[in-house]
């Protein structure tokens, strides 16, 4: 099935032009006066060497060995330096010997148009200075261009935009074994090129060839012995260069070949094969014009014959790696159940942000937009949302345990500005369903494939389509896959339909693929490169700011994803510290020193690993019984610009990432990085391009501003970046105080502790009642406000049209009418954000004032009134919040800390009252208290301890022993707490007689 190409790439058909023409123009480099005075040099330095040597030689020794047979007598002679001068002679005379050979072979492969020339045997050095010699003199000739590709800039400094072979030798996808084998070859190449010059002259004559539109053709050889033919060889031997395989691969993929079959990837291609060559082709009785081959039978003749006829073939625009990202083919999306349905008619984009972005969000009606970039990363957001809800709540628990000096406040600062912009936008854009979806899936896929008893393919992007399907693209076919999966367009493709991936069971094996971040999308699908198999470096070039924009996108998804286990992200060259996203994942390095030393260790260290494992790559060890977390991935983002030697000290170092789960993005001001495997390029409109990967993505990005906002409310979600807090900290009182006097009776009291209940308002009609009551307990719960997208996002997460969400809220307007003064009791704030009068309350805002004026207000100096507050307060508590909720609704409550406010507050108020009651030793008030507040925070171990302490008060042994054995089944198989154990032993030393009695 053919693949799908981008817009640019298909949208138009290429003029008729010359079928044999390179991917690429080729510059024709006119011949300077110092390519004359080379050519000078080095045909003195030869006539000195080839000629020169033996005259010298001749008249001033003479011939050195002797003039007959020697005699036993001759090796009892004593060594005379006349003897040593004959030996150091015919030395010199044979270095003389193999390197007019060199010479002779070298000059021959230049006459004759071999692109590589055989190899003098034990004359390494000798033939490189040979080699470099003869090119230098035939560089003013048109044969140079074929001799030795890169020689014609001898002695100049390698020009920026050439790539060393690491580049191309790394793209070339294979198994693991073949990998590691090009790792060091690639490396010693890398060093070798680093003192030649670039390709443009070399291919001058070549691209001049090219034009006269001569076409050859060459056929793929069968193997010999474990040797199997390549492009890259093909390259090296016909055009001098075995990174022009490119331009192998672009003139010939996707045509039919004499078996039926196509080239798909560079990597994978069959003897019998035909290829058509490039224009400037040499060397090889196996280069043919389609209809003079005398050197082939006639039935291969007509192969070429017939494979010429389906030239013309190439796409403009579309990329030659043999690495190529492609857009998946996708389904016809499934239509509505329910046309009439307030849905909108297309089907969202699962981890587009279809699912919550609200259509025609930020046009006439909204007051103001949400930052647009967090809004279309919904898998970004749906990260940053939930890591910033952990720290909200370890922040809280630890607040609650006195860890952090008197900071004793449950309420988290209410973000302002720019972080509460961003927040809102992380509530709207966050895809919490399409992050559960991916993980279940590559996690059931590595499940699979376990049982099995099969290897994870190795993968090289995921797409998340527009019908809600997931490709995964691999970078080699790696057979049928395992049910669900499906095959998809090719061998390439596996594809899960979004109906299986919802069936899905949770499985308990490592994430496959950690390394997956998003970085745009394309035609309606989402685009997640997985950064550590690519193999090489990525480069992304573009502005600085842009770039940056991009590093911070990749660097926070990566430090939040709900789809990785562990993982260590290096970050060099960021200006701002990304550290307090994920302090646990995330590092910063200050330069490339650093950076080297220390991914040099790691890379010796993972290829030691791996070796004493007896794993090809970290994919084996994600599967099976030799899970461990050592194989989780190393990422390095380096977003400053790499100087010449460290960026081929960075390509050196990178030549064997893939494997080992290391992978690098590095940031360039151009697109000609050395060892850049993928080349990215970002635009200042937003448009992520990749010539070569025939990509071209509307970019995932973080700008300045809205990254400076993340990290606001991370660091105010820390409970260590506040050493000042205490009990009286305005940012701990809480967002709304209620008037608990008489003099204070609310119109519309609402109450949520426990079933839903509202009073004061007549109940509305059946069919929207559900819809009304979940956007009132919305806004009780954010008293701060909340802006409309917020709300239509919680209320329709699949999106919904404006005017069904007016309508709604001009419903809900009426539903709560106007106080006796006619001001609404649903209004709008300076912002724009839906606000509610001081007239409608809720049990909770009731609870947290009652509390907060026990502990802070006016029982801070009544002990009568204090004891009165919190007796009210835990009256209020009937239950869970919102316990009787229906099935399927109010799904943003998992975005909140409301579910863990609540207990904390419970428990505070109980603790609170309890020792109220202790200081007037009426134990059982304090017992009934408590657990008054254990029916709504049940784990809290605090409330425990001073129930035990309690009960101890009662003097009343035997109470305290059923207590503590009701502990230590409630426990099961995890046992007592530590400070549990140390407590019952204080209060209760013969505990644990009793409980081995009763076990």
């Amino acid at each position: 099935m053919p693949r799908r190409r981008t817009t640019s790439s298909s949208s138009s058909t290429a003029p008729s032009a010359p079928r044999n023409r390179t991917p690429q123009p080729v510059r024709v480099r006119r011949r300077s006066f110092g390519d004359f005075v080379k050519a000078f040099l080095a045909f003195v330095v030869l006539l000195v060497l080839v000629a020169g040597v033996p005259f010298a030689l001749a008249v001033t020794v003479g011939w050195p060995l002797p003039g007959g047979a020697p005699s036993l007598d001759w090796l009892q002679r004593e060594i005379t330096v006349s003897t040593f001068l004959h030996i150091l002679t015919v030395i010199v005379w044979l270095a003389w010997a193999q390197f007019t050979a060199c010479v002779l072979v070298e000059v021959k492969a230049a006459l004759s148009g071999v692109g590589v020339p055989g190899r003098v045997p034990g004359s390494g050095p000798s033939q490189l200075l040979a080699r470099q010699l003869v090119a230098a003199l035939l560089l003013v000739g048109a044969t140079a261009a074929s001799l030795t590709p890169g020689l014609s800039q001898l002695g100049q400094s390698l020009e920026g935009n050439q790539k060393p072979a690491v580049a191309a030798a790394q793209q070339t996808p294979g198994l693991f074994a073949q990998q590691q084998e090009q790792a060091a070859a690639t490396a010693s190449a890398l060093a070798e090129q680093a003192g030649q010059a670039g390709q443009a002259a070399a291919r001058a004559d070549g691209g001049a060839a090219a034009a006269h539109g001569d076409t050859k053709y060459y056929r793929i050889q069968p193997p010999e012995g474990r040797h199997h033919d390549s492009l890259w060889e093909v390259a090296e031997r016909h055009l001098g260069d075995g990174r022009r395989y490119k331009e192998i691969f672009e003139l010939n993929k996707d045509r039919v070949q004499p078996d039926g079959s196509r080239l798909s990837e560079a990597s994978l291609i069959r003897p019998g094969w035909i290829m058509e060559m490039p224009g400037d082709a040499r060397g090889g009785e196996l280069v043919e014009m389609p209809d003079e081959a005398p050197n082939v039978s006639e039935q291969v003749q007509q192969q070429i014959s017939d494979y010429a006829r389906t030239g013309d073939h190439a796409h403009p625009g579309s990329g030659g790696g043999d690495a190529q990202v492609s857009l998946p083919e996708q389904r016809p999306a499934p239509t509505p159940a329910n046309p009439a349905d307030p849905v909108t008619p297309a089907t969202p984009v699962p981890g587009t942000g279809g699912e919550h972005a609200t259509p025609a969000a930020g046009q006439a009606g909204d007051s103001f937009g949400l930052p647009e970039a967090l809004l279309a990363a919904p898998l970004l957001t749906a990260g940053l949302l939930g890591a910033l809800g952990r720290r909200r709540r370890q922040a809280m628990w630890q607040s609650a345990l006195g860890a952090v000096g008197g900071r004793r406040g449950m309420e988290p600062p209410t973000p302002t500005g720019d972080a509460q912009d961003v927040q809102d936008a992380l509530l709207v854009g966050a895809d919490p369903e399409g992050v559960r979806l991916l993980d279940r899936s590559l996690r059931g896929l590595a499940a699979s494939l376990t049982a099995a008893s099969r290897p994870l393919p190795v993968v090289y992007a995921a797409w998340m389509s527009g019908n809600g399907d997931l490709h995964l693209q691999l970078a080699q076919p790696a057979g049928k896959p395992p049910a669900p999966w499906q095959q998809g367009q090719d061998q390439t493709f596996w594809m899960l339909a979004r109906a299986d991936a919802e069936r899905y069971e949770e499985a308990e094996t490592a994430a496959p693929y950690p390394g997956l971040v998003s970085l745009g999308t394309m035609d309606d699908s989402r685009l997640l490169l997985n950064l550590e198999a690519v193999p090489g470096i990525v480069s992304l070039g573009g502005a600085e700011a842009d770039r940056a924009a991009v590093f911070a996108s990749v660097a926070a998804e990566l430090a939040t994803n709900g789809w990785s286990d562990r993982m260590t992200i290096t970050l060099v060259g960021f200006g701002e510290d990304l550290t307090p996203l994920a302090p646990n994942r995330i590092r910063h390095l200050d330069g490339f020193e650093d950076l080297f030393e220390t991914m040099s260790a790691e890379t010796r260290q993972r290829r030691g690993a791996l070796g004493a494992a007896g794993h090809d790559s970290v994919l084996t060890g994600r599967t099976g019984p030799a899970q461990h977390t050592r194989w989780a991935p190393h990422l390095v983002l380096l977003a400053a610009q790499p100087s010449e030697d460290d960026a081929l000290r960075l390509a050196e170092l990178a030549a064997d990432a893939g494997r080992l789960g290391i992978g690098y993005l590095v940031g360039t001001r151009g697109t000609d990085l050395p060892g850049a495997a993928w080349e990215m390029e970002i635009t200042g409109d937003g448009r992520l391009l990749a010539p070569l990967l025939g990509l071209e993505l509307d970019a995932q990005m973080l700008p300045a501003a809205q990254r400076r906002a993340v990290v606001e409310l991370f660091t105010d979600a820390d409970p260590g970046s506040d050493p000042e807090g205490g009990p009286g900290r305005p940012a701990n009182a809480p967002p709304f105080l209620v008037d608990i006097s008489e003099q204070g009776r609310p119109a519309v009291y609402a109450r949520l502790v426990g079933s839903y209940e509202i009073i004061g308002l007549d109940a509305p009609d059946g069919e929207r009642s559900a819809l009304l009551h979940e956007a009132l307990a919305l806004l009780l719960l954010h008293r701060e406000g909340v802006h409309p997208r917020v709300l239509s996002s919680a209320l329709w997460p699949r999106g919904v049209t404006p005017d069904v969400r007016d309508a709604l809220l001009e419903r809900l307007r009426t539903w709560l009418g106007t106080d006796p003064d006619g001001t609404p009791r649903l209004g709008t704030d300076a912002t724009g954000r839906l606000t509610l009068a001081q007239s409608v309350v809720s049990d909770l805002d009731v609870l947290r004032s009652l509390y907060y004026e026990a502990t802070q207000g006016r029982g801070v100096g009544s002990r009568q009134v204090r004891g009165r507050l919190l007796t009210d307060a835990l009256v209020l508590v009937r239950g869970p919040l919102l316990a009787d909720r229906p099935e399927g609704r109010y799904r943003w409550l998992t975005h909140e800390i409301v579910d863990a406010q609540l207990p904390l507050l419970v428990a505070d108020t109980g603790l609170a009252l309890c020792e109220f009651h202790l200081e007037k030793n009426r134990a059982e008030k304090a017992i009934e208290a408590l657990n008054a507040a254990l029916r709504t925070a049940p784990a809290d171990e605090r409330l425990w301890h001073e129930l035990l302490r309690a009960t101890h008060a009662t003097g009343d042994p035997d109470r305290l022993r059923a207590l503590a054995a009701d502990l230590v089944d409630r426990s099961g198989a995890r046992g007592l707490p530590p400070r549990t154990e140390a407590l019952l032993d204080e209060l209760l030393p013969t505990w644990r007689e009793g409980v081995s009695a009763a076990g």
